[in-house]
């Protein structure tokens, strides 16, 4: 039976790069590509970051049942196809799927055993410039970002795991500890002082550790 992991973050947390070096360091893991209606950003390819899709195509789907999960946000669709799932299952991997707040929420209610991790950025002041430096919004869009952001991060304690993202070489091999250590928990096997260590340190960003280093980031949005 496959794990599915959730990886979910504000925009502009560095998610997705944060992603991208997981799978460099781990094997046996599925990457669920989203369905979009909205347009490509940048230079975004069709099939890597989304799969881009009319609004008459993605209805279609929803109709056949073919999502795991969909949602709206900002006037476009996103969903989680099914078919990653059984294809990660046929091939004996693991599947991490990269979705937003609502996502994870209707995931986990039809997959309870599901992994679920919450990226933060280290502050607001930190999150804005990050979108203000990668140069794909309008001063509008930014502004929407941030207030969603707001309101996502206070959804943090419905997850397992909490990765505040400020150094990225450590933030990407806690994310590796976590998904390592899961697999070694359910493996049920006896561990090894190098696997025990790996366990430890994921158990460093389970929420009930992780709320106290939390709240000067909530407060951080909070003051804005």
């Amino acid at each position: 039976m496959s794990i599915v992991y959730i990886v979910s973050a504000p925009s502009g947390s560095g998610k997705s790069t944060l992603v991208n070096e997981l799978f460099k360091m781990v094997d046996h893991l599925d990457f669920s590509i989203s369905y979009t209606t909205r347009p490509p950003r940048g230079s975004e390819q069709n099939g890597k970051e989304y799969f881009f899709v009319s609004r008459e195509t993605f209805e279609a789907m929803i109709a056949a049942e073919e999502f795991l999960e969909h949602a709206t946000v900002f006037g476009n669709y996103y969903g989680t196809a099914r078919r990653f799932l059984r294809e990660a299952e046929a091939r004996g991997n693991d599947l991490l799927l990269d979705i937003d707040v609502q996502g994870a929420s209707k995931i986990k209610a039809t997959i309870q055993d599901a992994v679920s991790i919450f990226i933060l950025p280290p502050d607001r002041e930190k999150l804005e410039w990050r979108l203000r430096t990668r140069g794909l919004d309008s001063e509008a869009v930014i502004c929407r970002r941030l207030d969603t952001a707001r309101r996502e991060i206070e959804n943090y304690s419905k997850y397992d795991y909490i990765l505040v993202n400020n150094v990225l070489e450590q933030s990407a091999d806690q994310l590796k500890d976590i998904v390592l250590s899961v697999r070694l928990q359910r493996s049920r096997v006896e561990l090894s002082a190098e696997e025990k260590r790996r366990v430890e340190a994921a158990q460093a960003c389970r929420l009930e550790e992780s709320r106290e280093r939390v709240q000067p980031i909530l407060a951080s949005f909070r003051r804005q």
